[in-house]
């Protein structure tokens, strides 16, 4: 079974942009929730005396999305409707460009990038590379995020 049509039209086509709030206490609780306990995260006095000048976000957390829907979740919906409906997640790879600060909002845009098939003993297994791209309230890109999603 080749790569479906209907998918193969997504790859490029960037997805309606989301925003989200970056707010200091859901910092502190991300950062409390997989125990990290750098100061940058959650002593406010601590952060404003050193390079960053505030409270910053731990890698990976990008705040509460206020609007837009979930790129991963579209796309595997849209893998269901073609056939595929099982969904595994292969993975995260992300590249920082500059801090994100409480108070920041941020407006990501992701895409598909690629779609790769393999053939297995059950049958084609889809592996989806999606590309996102968060940029805070001043238009400066602070991270790019490359996401797998394996279906089958």
């Amino acid at each position: 079974m080749a790569i479906p049509n209907e998918m193969k039209a997504l790859i490029g086509v960037p997805t309606e942009p989301s925003v989200w709030e970056v707010e200091k206490g859901s910092i502190r609780r991300y950062a409390g929730a997989i125990a990290d306990p750098n100061p940058l995260y959650c002593d406010e006095d601590h952060a404003k005396r050193t390079k960053y000048g505030g409270v910053i976000c731990p890698p990976g957390f990008f705040g509460w999305q206020l609007s837009g829907e979930r790129p991963g979740f579209a796309v595997a919906e849209k893998w269901r409707k073609v056939g595929a409906p099982r969904l595994l997640d292969g993975g995260i790879d992300y590249e920082f460009f500059k801090p994100i600060h409480a108070g920041d909002v941020l407006v990501s845009s992701s895409k598909i990038a690629d779609i790769a098939e393999r053939e297995t003993k059950r049958g084609p297994m889809y592996f989806t590379t999606m590309e996102t791209t968060y940029q805070n309230q001043n238009g400066e890109v602070v991270c790019k995020a490359r996401s797998t999603l394996i279906t089958y």
